[in-house]
This record gives C-alpha cells, structure tokens and sequence, in this order.
C-alpha cells in the first residue's frame, strides 16, 4: 500500500477542527468549572455588575437653582422617598458627595446612570405656550428629551422641580415623584 501525502485542504480542515475544540473545552471550563476559590474571591472589576457598581458617594455638578433654598424645596426633599421603582426593581437613594447642590437627590441601582431630582431652578427655556405638556398623577410635566435620558419639568407648582431620568428606567419613577410631589407641593 502507498502512503500518499495529506493535501493542505485537508490539513487546514484538521487544524480548524483542533482550534474549534480547543476553544470550546476552555468556554465549557469557564461557564461549567470554576475553582473553589472562586466562591471565596469578592467580585473584581472584570465582572460587568462589579464594573458599574456605584461606591461612594455620588457627585452632582451643581446647576442655577435660584429658589432651592425655598421652603417648598425643603419641604420637597424631606419628603423625597429612600426607593424609586424602575422596570421591576429598585433604585435605592444615594448619597450625595459635599459641596452637594441644594434641594437634589439621587437614586440608583447597581448599574447604569442615576435618577436625579433638583428642585429651585429656573423656568426652563422650553416651556412655551406651545410645548407638549403630559399630566402624572395630577403633576403637569415638561418632558425634554435628551442624549440617553429625559428631563421632566413640573411647570404647575410654586417652584419648579426637574426629574432626570436614564432612558432605561421606565415609567414607575415618574409615577412615584408626581405622587410625592402632588402630597407636598400644591398645584399652582
């Protein structure tokens, strides 16, 4: 019998084959294994919750907020819930880090932006007698969209209070702050 040489189709195909099981033994040892000191290990920044979870305390760039030293502002931010709902979970409320901007509060879940109220500022440059405006359990808002989040504006109350929220939060947290703004801040 004579022995004839493999062809490099053949050997290329056979080498494919060995890289493809390599790779794959190494993915089922990731995502099947993993060592007993992988249990005891706290989580590293090379784990995506770990990489966007918040530590510290948050800080807020301060705005115009001409009336945030109003006594409907502090009356607004004593009120302020320590949860918001979103999308099916919470966001717990943050603490801010010093010089924190009056009458503003944050929250936040363990990933993405943060949800942030601010209270006093000026009449917003969008609110004009033609702007779309949308009612939330009896709070008139001003939505502005923006790049990734929204801005809503009450334009119904003695001072006026803009609500920053991520794209991905959902609606629960307008629901939430209109309810607590309609509780502490009577409609104008």
């Amino acid at each position: 019998m004579s022995e004839q040489p493999l062809s490099r189709v053949t050997l290329f195909i056979a080498a494919g084959f060995a890289a493809v099981l390599v790779v794959g033994v190494i993915i089922a040892s990731q995502v099947v294994g993993g060592s007993a000191t992988d249990e005891a290990t706290p989580s590293t920044p090379s784990s995506p919750s770990a990489e966007n979870a918040r530590t510290g305390p948050l800080a807020l760039a301060g705005v115009e907020a001409p009336d945030a030293d109003a006594p409907e502002c502090a009356k607004l931010v004593d009120a302020l819930p320590a949860k918001l709902p979103s999308k099916g979970a919470e966001l717990a409320r943050l603490t801010l880090a010093d010089p924190a901007p009056p009458a503003s509060a944050a929250w936040a879940g363990d990933r993405g932006e943060p949800v942030v109220v601010r209270c006093g500022l000026p009449k917003p440059a969008e609110y004009a007698p033609t702007a779309q405006l949308r009612e939330v359990s009896k709070v008139t808002w001003l939505p502005v969209d923006g790049d990734g989040a929204s801005t809503w504006y009450t334009v119904d109350r003695a001072v006026y209070v803009a609500l920053t929220i991520p794209d991905d939060a959902g609606t629960g947290v307008v629901q939430e702050m209109s309810a607590t703004i309609a509780k502490v801040l009577p409609a104008t």
